[in-house]
């Protein structure tokens, strides 16, 4: 498989090619006999390319000397000499929306790997729970605690690296090795933590390096999946996004059980070591204004025409450093107070996730209390969410490539309205496997019945979670890894600090008979009470888009 532009783009190979003079992984621009396009060389006729056949003046596209004029006084920050680099051709495959399908796909893998890697250390330890509390004389809801801070920092993260992630200065991939080394650092002492303080603060910190897949991965699937095949692209994310934290229970069962606590941070150092490697080598920048950037520093380089520039560098110059600061940290929050439609799709998963955090305190209550599992037994109890998220992809994947990938490839108008009907079919699910779960699961009734509850309630989850993000992906496309980031911060807040209420909830509303009945029930009223929001998408979805300011840019 020729992946050698992954290596050439990755942060090693990035690292490598400029410790080498740019003579290690070079670019077609530091090749010997580079044709450099001619516009580029416009007012530099001593470095044209004489006698290489250079491209015609059809050719040129230069901000000021096109036939259309610039006017400044509607883009300021535009100065008439720039050039702007763009890619060579609309099939440049350096542009990652031209890669084959096969690298899309191993890219997407990569995505998902990366995301695992840290999502799955947020309930990883919750299955040693009672033997923290042994350990460091503590009450349930102190050692939960771990728990509902790493959800937390893993919320606040992305309010920095994300819109950081937007900026040409930045990119994507160097965020996310640099926060995965230091989050594989961190589990050290995390796994050798000597009191429930020290846990406590290095869970917050280990959070909030874990945050940038978490929000960004799916702006990073949109960089190479165009429009018709990006719904596609982040259902493939997204199994892994949302079977991580279930995966987490169900291996820390087995080190909590067979070995202790501390050895499920000894595991998270080992996995998030293996990403750190596979993926500080094989993982690429895909950010095209980043992409764009770098290959107009490259064109400077070689001509010597200090007009050569990006539209993300235009984006910058018009902002002081502090200006830049600002735009890029207020950017989240203010798309999320001032957008009521992403208010109320963040509102809506942080639910969602708010009640996934909350079944972790249900599961050892059914399944070690009621039906006398094993530590090992419980974590198995988790792949019923696992089997949900999977059947819903694949009810899920054909029917959004027909209705929305295949219309868009035949000339089709598609709305973002396309994914509302799968929501409400989605948001209806939900409730009805909470109900399943929590009046099934009693003394004389079969262990399954929960299963079948948590598997349907994923299902449900996974649907909505799919359409509402593609709901926001279509309509926010300009500023996605922004509109991500915001709604990690909503559900990471929210979910982190359900937990800590979980075990009052249903200890004070269930009884012996139905340990978890009438608890499960106020979380399936709510559901039903939160289906009137893909409702309300469906009736007045074009209107409320067409009041806002981000929305449809880009």
């Amino acid at each position: 498989m020729a992946l050698s532009r992954f290596i050439r783009d990755s942060f090693w190979g990035r690292l490598a090619y400029h410790l080498s003079g740019h003579k290690i992984f070079a670019h077609k621009e530091d090749k010997p006999g580079y044709v450099v396009p001619e516009k580029y060389l416009v007012g530099f006729g001593a470095q044209s390319n004489e006698g290489k056949g250079s491209p015609s003046e059809s050719s040129i596209a230069i901000a000021g000397e096109t036939d259309t004029p610039v006017d400044s006084t509607e883009s300021p920050q535009i100065k008439s000499q720039d050039i702007i680099v763009e890619w060579d051709a609309p099939d440049d495959p350096d542009n990652p929306q031209n890669w084959p399908v096969y690298q899309k796909v191993f890219f997407a893998v990569e995505i998902g790997f990366l995301t695992v890697s840290v999502y799955m250390g947020s309930a990883i330890y919750t299955p040693g729970i009672e033997e923290i509390r042994a350990d460091f004389d503590i009450s349930r809801i102190e050692a939960t605690l771990p728990l509902s801070l790493f959800v937390i920092g893993y919320g606040v993260g992305p309010m920095v690296f994300s819109p950081m992630s937007e900026n040409v200065i930045f990119g994507r991939t160097s965020i996310y090795i640099v926060t995965l080394f230091i989050f594989f650092i961190l589990q050290i002492p995390t796994a050798l933590s000597k009191n429930i303080a020290s846990l406590c603060v290095l869970r917050i910190i280990t959070g909030f390096f874990a945050s940038p897949a978490l929000a960004t991965g799916g702006a990073s699937i949109a960089d190479v999946f165009s429009m018709p095949y990006m719904p596609v692209g982040i259902a493939m994310w997204s199994i892994a996004a949302v079977c991580g934290p279930s995966l987490g229970p169900l291996i820390g069962s087995v080190f909590a059980q067979l070995i202790g606590w501390r050895w499920t941070f000894w595991f998270m150092l080992i996995i998030s070591g293996i990403a750190f490697l596979v993926l500080g080598f094989f993982l690429p920048e895909t950010h095209q204004d980043t992409l764009l950037h770098r290959k107009a520093k490259r064109l400077r380089a070689l001509t010597g025409n200090p007009n050569i520039t990006s539209n993300g560098e235009i984006a910058n110059r018009k902002l002081t450093k502090k200006e830049l600061a600002i735009d890029i940290l207020w950017r989240p929050f203010e798309i999320t107070i001032f957008e009521p439609v992403v208010l109320l799709i963040n509102v809506y998963i942080a639910l969602i996730y708010s009640i996934l955090y909350l079944w972790f305190e249900a599961f050892p209550i059914v399944f070690l209390g009621t039906y006398h599992f094993n530590l090992i037994e419980l974590g198995v109890s988790y792949v019923g969410v696992m089997i949900g998220i999977l059947i819903g992809a694949c009810f899920y994947i054909p029917i959004i490539y027909r209705q929305f990938t295949k219309k868009l490839l035949n000339g089709e108008g598609v709305a973002p309205e396309v994914f509302i009907p799968i929501a409400i079919v989605g948001a209806c699910l939900m409730p009805i496997g909470i109900f399943i779960f929590g009046w099934s699961a009693t003394p004389s009734q079969h262990w399954i019945g929960p299963i079948i509850g948590t598997g349907i309630f994923a299902m449900g989850a996974f649907i909505i979670f799919q359409t509402l993000f593609n709901y926001l992906g279509m309509s926010f496309y300009r500023y996605l890894a922004s509109v991500y980031a915001s709604n990690d911060l909503f559900r990471s807040l929210c979910a982190g600090a359900l937990p800590l209420v979980g075990d009052p909830l249903f200890e004070n509303l269930g009884s012996e008979k139905f340990p978890v009945g009438w608890g499960s029930s106020i979380l399936g009223f709510i559901c039903v009470l939160m289906i009137a929001i893909p409702v309300l998408f469906y009736l007045n979805g074009v209107k409320l888009r067409a009041r806002s300011k981000y929305a449809g840019e880009g």
